[in-house]
């Protein structure tokens, strides 16, 4: 969701007739006035907007053997000399392929499998996995392939091992299994010719890795932590070069670039010279492919491109009274992203979700990462919207999709979002968050405080974010330091490193349903580890009693290293079963209203 009074960067008269020609929408009702697909003026009536994604049917028979195959990296290149691949056998109600014992996977039969070339037959791995596993690493030598700008068709296929319990005996002593398969693309690039960077995305944990001129020519984990930045008094304004230059020095290490490279070379040349990285806006011309061609071209060799914003799902128009979305034909970013691929394949492309569930498969399809905009602070959610109208699933528009209106919604979309990949039966990719740093237009009545904006954030940490943009700079300097200041605390390793390379484990607090608790585990050496914790209180009111955060694996936390943020405070101590040691739990004091509080602990191993 985009505010209306914000500059659209000029479109040219081709671009314009591009996009008439291109401007069919999707849903029901194309020919009404629609947010979401839904009806929002009290002259329309609601309707079911479609293209919800609901839990499919259980599959008759019992649970199936889920195979997926990704390889680790979006891209490698030339200059490394291994990969691995990703192999999940999970268990699902919904998709996959009949297997033996799947009601007790630990006796089911293992799963034997081979990976190769589909052009050449060239097997690049043999191995063996569990069922009910996930996040099996398989490496193999990219010495066995040659660079190119084509991806590669990669498979799988196998059948059931002799391992694995009785199920296992069952195959060995003759019983049958059926043949498993999987498929995914592998791009495995030549270098660069003419410098610039590089944007890898991790299909295991969902982070970005970056590399440039400014890392030394290798690849780094990179947190983008910053806001949309306009055009308008900022990125084409004539001191540009003092302003960017505040926005770095408050903290913050990325930016949506609004302005077109053709029309501010000189701003993306000094963004380069600050290492101020940047996504590059292409929603205004994803539908003219002209237009996409020509931009692509020019700025896929700067320094500090790390990807492209491609499209949203139902983009506000700017400088338009109404809220009308684009809804547009859902090829139109797959066709986009072909492009980009061919012209640019070392970046990737992302898709913005304003909508809780609307074509979400479809919207997607085109996007190798997925960003959504969930603001819901100020928000009406219990009487009319300033249209006029209610807002609920077929009806209205109050600012946020679906929301309650508080910073728990954040949560939710990411959730939903996760939920939605799992039941169409798709490979998860990387989120990213877009926070409120804004108020107005009729929809939200003030801005958010500087705590709920931090909560919002770390809630967006918590439930698996890798990417902070905030709609839009420059608006609020006070919100704008809270942010630099959040940013420069985990933005930078070690924090970055956990948020990055790692996934939250969440953890359930009884009794606190506005308590939201996750915690990331880092291996430092043999036997030694390191976690950092994040707890918010998502509520108005203090929580003075201790609470307990309980560290589900086989760990010792021995004191603790430091704050990251927050004023809580903490203490480490074992989990007892009885005699027996199984665990660590961490208590946390003293919580005030609307707070975050990080903290990382040195821990050991006791396997």
């Amino acid at each position: 969701m985009r505010m209306y009074g914000l500059p659209i960067i000029p479109l040219t008269a081709f671009e314009l007739l591009a996009g008439l020609v291109t401007s069919q929408e999707t849903g029901n009702h194309p020919e009404w006035p629609r947010w979401c697909g839904k009806a929002y003026q009290p002259q329309y009536p609601a309707f079911d907007p479609g293209g919800e994604v609901v839990e499919p049917g259980a599959a008759p028979g019992g649970p199936l053997l889920h195979i997926q195959l990704q390889p680790r990296y979006s891209i490698y290149l030339e200059s490394e000399n291994q990969a691995e691949f990703i192999v999940n056998a999970g268990v699902s109600k919904w998709h996959g392929q009949p297997w033996p014992y799947l009601d007790s996977p630990a006796t089911a039969p293992q799963i034997d499998f081979t990976i190769s070339v589909a052009s050449t037959s060239e097997t690049l791995v043999s191995g063996r996995v569990l069922a009910n596993t996930t996040g099996n690493l398989f490496t193999f030598d990219l010495s066995r392939l040659k660079p190119t700008l084509e991806p590669y068709v990669i498979l799988l296929s196998g059948g059931g091992g002799s391992g694995g319990g009785s199920g296992g005996a069952a195959v060995a002593a003759g019983g049958a299994t059926e043949n498993v398969t999987a498929k995914c693309e592998l791009m495995f690039l030549p270098e660069k010719k003419h410098g610039g960077s590089v944007t890898k995305l991790d299909h295991l944990n969902g982070g970005f890795l970056f590399r440039s001129p400014a890392t030394g020519g290798a690849f780094e984990p990179f947190l983008p932590f910053g806001y949309y930045a306009s055009c308008d008094n900022f990125l084409c304004d004539g001191g540009y070069e003092n302003k960017v230059r505040a926005y770095k020095d408050l903290g913050l290490n990325s930016m949506v670039s609004l302005t077109r490279v053709r029309d501010s070379r000189p701003t993306y040349k000094y963004l380069d010279e600050l290492d101020m990285r940047y996504m590059y806006d292409l929603r205004g011309s994803y539908r003219n492919l002209t237009a996409v061609a020509e931009q692509v071209s020019v700025i896929r060799d700067f320094d500090g491109l790390y990807s492209y914003w491609g499209a949203d799902d139902a983009v506000r128009r700017a400088r338009s009274p109404r809220p009308d979305g684009h809804q547009d034909p859902f090829d139109l970013l797959p066709k986009a992203r072909a492009l980009i691929r061919k012209l640019d394949p070392y970046h990737p492309v992302s898709v913005t979700l304003n909508c809780q569930n609307f074509h979400f498969g479809e919207y997607t399809a085109g996007a190798d990462f997925i960003m959504e905009d969930v603001y819901p602070i100020g928000i009406n959610t219990s009487t009319l919207s300033k249209w006029g109208t209610p807002c609920n699933q077929t009806y209205g528009d109050c600012g946020c999709d679906n929301c309650q209106g508080n910073v728990q919604d954040v949560a939710s979309r990411l959730d939903d979002l996760a939920r939605y990949e799992e039941w169409l039966g798709v490979w998860p990719k990387t989120k990213a968050h877009n926070p409120q740093t804004f108020f107005g237009e009729g929809y939200w009545s003030r801005v958010p405080t500087d705590h709920e904006e931090v909560a919002m954030n770390a809630l967006a940490f918590n439930h698996g974010a890798k990417l902070i943009a905030s709609w839009v700079w420059p608006f609020s300097d006070g919100l704008g330091k809270v942010m630099g200041d959040f940013s420069l605390a985990v933005a930078r390793s070690p924090v970055r490193d956990f948020l990055v390379s790692g996934r939250p484990a969440r953890v359930d607090i009884a009794g606190h349903k506005l308590l939201d608790a996750a915690y990331w585990v880092r291996r430092e050496a043999q036997g030694q580890f390191q976690l950092l914790v994040c707890v918010v209180n998502g509520g108005y009111e203090p929580i003075s009693e201790d609470v307990s955060v309980f560290i589900s694996e086989n760990l010792r936390v021995e004191g603790m290293e430091s704050v990251v943020w927050g004023n809580a405070s903490w203490t480490p101590s074992a989990l007892h079963d009885d005699d027996y040691v199984r665990g660590a739990v961490i208590k946390i004091h003293n919580q005030s209203a609307m707070s975050t509080n990080m903290a990382t602990f040195p821990a050991s191993s006791m396997l």
